[in-house]
């Protein structure tokens, strides 16, 4: 026999929606073993800022190299680093 759930009701907003959500339990209006994942390409990565320090000169150089690309420093930088992150992950994963 199947279990016959809840039906979510309309939210005015999402403080109303976190309300109802804090006091029911998502079981009783979702079946979860037939959820599906699904991606959300247009939300943007959360992002932590950090403080670094740098020679003087290396900084320069880099400002001079995304000058060179048309892109700010830090974009260029944080392309550098995920290049060399993959490669390092990449190459500690080999046998």
């Amino acid at each position: 026999m199947k279990n016959k759930r809840k039906r979510i009701p309309k939210f005015k907003n999402e403080d109303q929606e976190r309300e109802f959500w804090s006091k029911h339990d998502s079981t009783d209006y979702l079946d979860w073993k037939t959820a599906k994942r699904v991606t959300l390409p247009n939300l943007k990565p959360s992002v932590k800022t950090i403080s670094i320090r740098l020679p003087q000169m290396m900084l320069e150089e880099l400002k001079l190299l995304a000058n060179k690309r048309d892109v700010p420093y830090q974009s260029l930088l944080k392309m550098f680093l995920a290049e060399r992150i993959e490669a390092e992950l990449e190459h500690s994963t080999r046998p």
